[in-house]
């Protein structure tokens, strides 16, 4: 296994969900416009890096935990905000 920022993963994974959810389901962005929102939240979230699929495991585990997917959720919020506001 490679050296893997899960934190990227369950970001991808809310995103889709959420772009999916009632108040964004409106919202059309484009695969770059979705890459920004990423970044965006990327960076005012701590990163989970995993090595082994144990750890990748462990920190699944703490996806399920309701604070790690709120703080997900208000951050791509926020991106989601700030992108639609200043698109490149």
């Amino acid at each position: 296994m490679n050296l893997v920022n899960f934190m990227e993963e369950a970001i991808k994974n809310c995103l889709e969900e959420l772009l999916a959810s009632a108040p964004y389901n409106s919202t059309r962005f484009e695969e770059k416009e979705k890459l920004d929102v990423m970044a965006y939240a990327l960076n005012r979230l701590p990163p989970r890096y995993v090595v082994t699929e144990k750890g990748h495991l462990y920190t699944r585990v703490d996806e399920l935990k309701q604070q790690f997917k709120t703080d997900i959720v208000v951050e791509l919020s926020k991106a989601i905000k700030h992108v639609k506001a200043n698109p490149r």
